[in-house]
């Protein structure tokens, strides 16, 4: 991966470009998706002799996810025959762009329909030294953390592997970056890095994930590092180790609270798996996957858990594990029950984490103005709003 600098991007107004309804292809299985073995097994079981499986596995998926093609009859390097058996066979589907807006800052967030006339939110954010793009795992969320937007969708269901590692094709559309043939070759890449941090947990939709982005690290492929790709979850335990096995990307852990009984509010899985145990399982993840460090993502909110003692037992608890914070101001939804810590409250945490050696950074709010800021995505279709007052007593904060 080259960190040169970005191809220029120009970032128009906000806008909305609606599509027609999703027409749905029943019947045939989607190629997007399939892993390498998945796809000779497939291929075999359509006619392809064993000894060209391989062969045509890497011409096919050179095609699919180097050169972002999307229909079969453009694979030229195969025979006109064996092409059309592939279009009876499968069908090449990514999700489908309902809406794109793009805030004053850049960040470009895609509403996207999937099999079901079902929507997720993807976010693309532009920065000096690299292009981030924020995807989804499932439909809605089963987490219910009372910060968090998504948190108020009830689940839908797990996306496919081929919906996931689609939202990466879908934004490199949109970005102008798949290779062009013939033309020179330019290593810059506008989508540099990836972060499961969208709606829904990734690791209760583990092999879907898991998946999607063995896809997308594939060097024949997309191509992007391991450590190009940060996975976001709120503390399932019994999944970090296979994470760290079977992905091996970096972790990102919302954590956003230092005693058991606000976290337990915050953040309900804590009350399955909490503090003490989910750190003991944090310490073992940087061995297991050979990262560098493990990311605690902390949401500052206001008179709930940005106190300088709050800080202390943050640092104090993390002990021994190679880490660092990311501090996030909290970005406000409609009825959100919460407010966003004071600047100053939020800089005088920071000083303290990072006096006692681990680096915290604030993260600068993108996208707020689109509603694409960290803790906001929201599927439009499933947008029912939840008054304050509620919220609240359902939290009992």
């Amino acid at each position: 991966m080259n960190d040169a600098p970005q191809k220029s991007i120009q970032t128009p107004i906000t806008q909305d470009v609606m599509t027609i309804p999703r027409k749905e292809t029943p019947g045939l299985p989607n190629i997007v998706g399939l892993t390498r073995d998945a796809l000779r097994a497939a291929l075999i079981d359509m006619g392809t002799a064993e000894k060209q499986a391989k062969m045509r596995v890497n011409q096919i998926w050179a095609w699919l996810y180097h050169w972002g093609v999307r229909d079969f009859a453009e694979m030229t390097n195969l025979a006109k025959d064996y092409r059309a058996k592939l279009a009876e066979t499968f069908i090449i589907e990514v999700p489908e762009v309902v809406s794109k807006q793009v805030s004053a800052d850049g960040t470009r967030k895609y509403l996207m329909r999937i099999a079901g006339s079902h929507e997720v939110e993807v976010v693309y954010i532009p920065e000096a030294d690299r292009g981030t793009l924020c995807i989804s795992s499932q439909v809605g969320c089963t987490l219910t953390c009372s910060f968090c937007h998504t948190g108020t969708q009830k689940l839908v269901r797990n996306l496919t592997a081929g919906e996931i590692v689609g939202q990466i094709m879908v934004a490199r559309d949109d970005l102008n970056e798949w290779p062009v043939p013939g033309a020179p070759k330019d290593e810059t890449r506008l989508l540099s890095n990836i972060v499961l941090m969208g709606m829904g947990e990734p690791l209760y939709n583990f092999d879907n994930v898991r998946d999607a982005m063995k896809i997308a690290m594939d060097g024949e492929g997309i191509s992007l590092s391991r450590r190009r790709i940060t996975l976001s979850t709120s503390g399932v335990v019994p999944e970090i180790a296979k994470c760290a096995e079977e992905i091996g990307c970096l972790l990102a852990v919302s954590f956003h609270a230092t005693t058991d009984e606000v976290r337990d509010k915050l953040v309900p899985i804590n009350k399955r798996w909490n503090i003490e145990t989910l750190l003991d399982t944090l310490r073992e993840y940087p061995r297991l996957s050979n990262s560098e460090r493990i990311t605690f993502e902390y949401v500052m909110l206001k008179d709930v858990n940005d106190t300088d003692a709050d800080a202390r037992r943050l640092v104090k608890l993390i002990s021994g594990i190679p880490a660092k914070i990311n501090l996030i101001p909290f970005n406000e939804w409609p009825g959100a029950p919460y407010q966003r810590s004071d600047w100053s409250r939020i800089e005088a945490f920071a000083d303290i984490v990072h006096k006692a050696g681990y680096a915290s950074p604030i993260r600068t709010p993108r996208g707020e103005d689109i509603m694409a800021a960290c803790g906001q995505l929201k599927s439009a279709t499933e947008r029912a709003r939840k008054s304050r007052a509620q919220i609240a007593a359902e939290t009992g904060l």
